[in-house]
Formats: C-alpha cells, structure tokens, sequence
C-alpha cells in the first residue's frame, strides 16, 4: 500500500485498514504453517503495512495533542 494513499486516509479508515491487514496476517501465518502459502514474501509485506498504519496513526495522534 502506497505511504501516500495511507495519509490521506481518517483515523476510522486506517483503524479499520489496520484491522483487516491483522486479520490477513493472521491468515497468512496459518497458511504459512499447514504449507498452503504459495509466496511467503507476503507475510514480510503485510507486516511491514501493519507498521506503516501505526506509525500513520501515531502520527495524527501526535499532530492531535501539539494543536
């Protein structure tokens, strides 16, 4: 996902983004596990999304509390 199209996303919609990314990663790690991943290069990718929301989300809390 595109750094820029996370920014310009609200806090109920990275929430929500971010609660899905958890949910897909929680799927990719059971798949991973019974051997039905096809590209592990996805779990490494998604959790590097995951990072990305937080710190997106951090980042307007942040922007909240200096204004």
């Amino acid at each position: 996902m595109e750094l820029k199209k996370i920014r310009e996303m609200s806090e109920a919609e990275l929430n929500a983004e971010l609660l899905k990314m958890k949910k897909d990663l929680f799927n990719l790690r059971f798949q991973h596990v019974t051997g039905q991943l096809e590209n592990p290069i996805l779990l490494r990718d998604t959790k590097r999304d995951i990072a990305r929301v937080k710190t997106i989300i951090r980042e307007k809390e942040l922007e909240k509390v200096q204004s």
